[in-house]
């Protein structure tokens, strides 16, 4: 039974970091694409960044530079590095799992097979 579990969600000001993690269960990270999305209030869905099953990934142009995504096979846990935090990164972050497709890659959430059920992030000073 496929699983995947948010956490590390929280509030911080500005200029802050959080590192967000995805613990799946019931396959392996090698076996398919991993993304992060996030939704904000009165906005659409939109695709954060994507670590892919061999292990490349992509990254949304308003967070370039600033998240990085990794992952832990032994874990089985995919990490959202967020640095330089802005009010407008505001949202709640969710990681997905792509069976098949290139969705993932192109941050697309529409083709994301399984959803965790998101953390809360919050940056406000």
């Amino acid at each position: 039974q496929v699983q995947l579990v948010e956490s590390g969600g929280g509030s911080v000001q500005p200029r802050g970091s959080l590192r967000l993690s995805c613990s799946a269960s019931g396959f392996t990270l090698d076996q398919y694409n991993i993304g992060w999305f996030r939704h904000a209030p009165g906005k659409e869905r939109e695709g954060v960044s994507c670590v892919s099953s061999s292990g490349g990934s992509t990254y949304g142009d308003y967070v370039k530079g600033r998240f990085t995504i990794s992952r832990d096979i032994a874990k089985n846990t995919v990490y959202l590095q967020m640095n330089s935090l802005k009010p407008e990164d505001t949202a709640v972050y969710y990681c997905a799992v792509e069976y098949y497709g290139s969705s993932c890659i192109f941050l697309r959430h529409n083709g994301m097979d399984y959803w965790g059920k998101g953390t809360l992030v919050t940056v406000s000073s």
